[in-house]
């Protein structure tokens, strides 16, 4: 991906278009948009030989995309100045997450329905906002109508029932904490899904 002014423009809120960019000038990171994914959003990762890179699905709505590329950027921050010393999802990242996102946490970049649930889950934010209900609803209100109207919740599908994800069949199984873990139809493999991902009864 082209990492340039008018992809930033593309995925972002307007308003948060200038300090995301500015991010990303910052920290010279590899930033890849990618295909959907079932287990995650986005990720960070460091290699020696290719450096820190961040990657966020390319199907979030754009007030998802960017509470999911804050998260990463904190990840990678995070890990700078503390190396590997410190738990992924602990008391720093979670300090530097909220730091991060101070400056566009305002109703010019998210509306009020995101505002509210997004200020108290930065309060002790978790894993994956998808464990946090009211801000898990409140963002998928602006997701594409047309996923809306074909798709429910995995939440609401029973234990035992086949539905469809991404262009895959799977079988739900028992919650594991924030995600329920799935055995896909056709090859046996089990995968952890989103609890509140969107999918498709068969």
């Amino acid at each position: 991906m082209k990492n340039d002014y008018a992809t930033f423009q593309q995925y972002f809120p307007t308003e948060a278009v200038p300090y995301c960019f500015q991010l990303w000038k910052k920290h010279q990171f590899n930033f890849k948009i990618t295909r959907p994914r079932n287990s995650k959003l986005g990720d960070y990762s460091f290699r020696r030989e290719s450096g820190h890179q961040i990657t966020v699905n390319q199907n979030l709505n754009p007030y998802a995309f960017t509470i999911t590329y804050i998260h990463e950027v904190a990840h990678l921050v995070t890990f700078t100045h503390y190396k590997r010393r410190r738990e992924p999802h602990g008391k720093e990242w979670k300090a530097m997450f909220k730091k991060l996102f101070l400056p566009i946490l305002t109703s010019e970049v998210f509306p009020d329905s995101i505002l509210l649930p997004l200020i108290t889950y930065l309060e002790n934010p978790s894993a994956s906002t998808q464990g946090c209900i009211p801000l898990s609803n409140a963002l998928r209100a602006f997701d594409a109508p047309i996923l809306l109207d074909e798709h429910i919740p995995l939440t609401q599908v029973e234990v035992g029932k086949s539905f469809i994800v991404n262009g895959r069949s799977f079988v739900k199984g028992e919650l594991r904490r924030t995600r329920f873990l799935c055995t896909e139809t056709t090859t046996g493999k089990r995968y952890v899904v989103a609890a509140n991902a969107l999918v498709k009864l068969l």
